[in-house]
């Protein structure tokens, strides 16, 4: 029976303690409704009425703006845009992030300066970042311009060309965030087994063949995070893009973002900037889902 007894208390205490550990779970419960559930819940059901934003009368219409984004031609260049932002800048990182990294995991001198200066620029504000690249490429005094004037060409509008555009905040983009990809792939290449690209070297395999064999494969995880994260960075562009051109000339570098903001505020249409919202939230899920599943595929193959 005192066993018995015995037992039981042990049995509450073990109880009692998962209960206490479990109650560490709840501020952090607390954040995810506020902050992530409960604005995706009310933006979902702004997104069915016409709602201006400061009217307090919200009249029910709803998937009707659904429908009007079917056939917003304005909607369908933004998104353009927003894969144009989102893949062009997860490339460009990929391919220069990588390419650092592989020149500072070796033993070169003034690597530990060299990391700090290309990774300074993320830890930077995109709107000062994108600041200091409006006064490269600004048309009168900009330093681009100068430089072509010095060198006996004429002055550029940057900016008045959309294309042109796009390119420039894709490249701001992407020089701004390299450094993220670049230490991601640095931890990918000094967390590699040593032991394997020894015995890879012994088997006669070094050079592009050493890279392609052994050490990309066995950076795949690395591969991903960082695809992942810039590729979502890059979909919900916005800062950037209302420093540099503000969406202009027109409608023409609008991302998705920007013309939520444009939307709102500027059209006082409410509704519809949360319909917009709600479709580019979908996107990002169905975007990083698919790119995880291809990529974890792509990485059990390699």
């Amino acid at each position: 029976m005192a066993k018995s007894n015995r037992t039981a208390v042990r049995s509450g205490r073990r109880s009692l303690r998962g209960a206490g550990i479990n109650l560490f779970y709840v501020p952090a419960l607390l954040i995810l409704i506020i902050f992530t559930l409960y604005p995706l819940i009310s933006g979902f059901a702004l997104s069915l009425t016409n709602w201006d934003g400061y009217n307090p009368v919200k009249t029910f219409v709803g998937l009707s703006n659904y429908a009007t984004m079917l056939k917003d031609e304005n909607f369908r260049t933004v998104l353009i845009n927003t894969f144009i932002y989102g893949v062009g800048s997860t490339i460009i990182q990929q391919i220069m992030g990588l390419a650092l990294a592989l020149l500072l995991n070796t033993k070169i001198r003034g690597r530990n300066i060299i990391r700090a200066i290309v990774y300074l620029p993320a830890l930077i504000s995109a709107v000062i970042m994108g600041t200091m690249y409006y006064f490269i490429f600004q048309y009168q005094q900009g330093a681009l311009n100068t430089l072509m004037v010095a060198l006996g060409f004429e002055k550029v509008v940057w900016f008045d060309n959309p294309h042109i555009s796009v390119a420039i905040i894709v490249i701001v983009n992407s020089f701004q965030y390299v450094g993220t990809s670049m230490i991601i792939y640095l931890a990918g290449l000094q967390g590699i087994n040593q032991e394997v690209m020894e015995a890879a070297s012994l088997d006669g395999a070094s050079g592009w063949k050493l890279f392609w064999n052994i050490t990309l494969p066995m950076l795949m995880p690395a591969f991903s995070t960082s695809v992942v994260l810039n590729l979502i960075g890059g979909l919900k562009l916005y800062d950037v893009i209302q420093v540099l051109t503000g969406g202009g000339p027109g409608y023409s570098t609008n991302s998705v973002s920007t013309y939520i903001g444009l939307t709102y505020f500027s059209n006082q249409n409410a509704g519809y900037a949360s319909a917009i919202g709600v479709v580019l939230f979908l996107i990002i899920v169905i975007v990083t889902a698919l790119l995880n599943k291809g990529l974890d595929r792509l990485g059990w193959e390699s």
